[in-house]
């Protein structure tokens, strides 16, 4: 697997680099938000995938990347389509505050529900949180952080929250769940390529292996069925370390 972010200033202007039935479903959007996070998630595929198989020719002319489909199947999980037939890669795609990440790699790798990735940001979160939301175990990690407020206290309670929905991802189940039924335990000693090990164990399902990074002031979370190696960056992304988070929905908040 390799990945790659991207920022809505990345974001070609117009619509010639979506395909027809990308515009269709963005056409349907309303909300500044919700199609300013399709947009900027759909871009983020097509420019992994387009690194990925070697169609960097396709990023100096956006109508080209038209024919690099992200499209969902049925349950929601994306797929790609590469000129109107289906690609020999699985990606996953997650964003967060102005950012997005695409992980891309061979096919099968991320069928839906072997792998669930998350993007969070580093920002606070009231005692009230991480009292309702967390394990008494997970609490008392997070208080030794750091106290409400400061810095220790934001990243741990973050990345705790963003590895469980990761894990709920692979669960195919999402904040619909008791957030305090899964459990993450933290390697806190990152490796020279910054990712560190995490695991997340379900209380019905077992243990969910995984890895977690901090870029500046965002992190990134992996968790999966099996072990696996975190994945490589891609270059031709942008540097999410940094990376400032943005809602530049939030002063229009209806598409004109």
């Amino acid at each position: 697997m390799r990945w790659l972010a991207v920022c809505e200033d990345d974001i070609p202007s117009g619509d010639e680099w979506l395909s027809a039935a990308e515009r269709s479903r963005q056409e349907r959007m309303r909300f500044t938000k919700r199609r300013t996070e399709y947009r900027l998630r759909r871009y983020a595929g097509k420019r992994a995938v387009a690194v990925a198989l070697g169609l960097t020719d396709r990023l100096a002319e956006p109508s080209r990347l038209a024919g690099v489909e992200m499209l969902n199947r049925p349950g929601g999980a994306p797929f790609v389509r590469l000129d109107g037939q289906d690609a020999s890669v699985d990606v996953s795609l997650t964003d967060r505050a102005g950012w997005a990440v695409c992980l891309v790699g061979p096919e099968g790798t991320m069928t839906s529900g072997t792998l669930g990735v998350d993007l969070e940001i580093v920002e606070d979160r009231s005692v009230t949180f991480v009292a309702d939301y967390f394990t008494p175990a997970e609490q008392a990690f997070i208080h030794t952080c750091g106290a409400p407020g400061s810095d220790g206290w934001a990243w741990s309670a973050n990345l705790l929250w963003s590895a469980k929905e990761a894990a709920l991802k692979v669960l195919r189940v999402g904040l619909r769940a008791d957030t305090r039924s899964v459990e993450v335990s933290l390697d806190l000693q990152p490796r020279p390529d910054g990712w560190a090990a995490l695991s997340v164990e379900a209380s019905y399902a077992g243990v969910f292996p995984g890895w977690w990074r901090r870029d500046g002031a965002y992190l990134l979370t992996l968790a999966a069925r099996e072990p696996h190696q975190p994945p490589a960056r891609l270059d031709g992304g942008s540097d999410l370390a940094h990376g400032i988070p943005t809602h530049s929905w939030i002063g229009r908040p209806l598409v004109e």
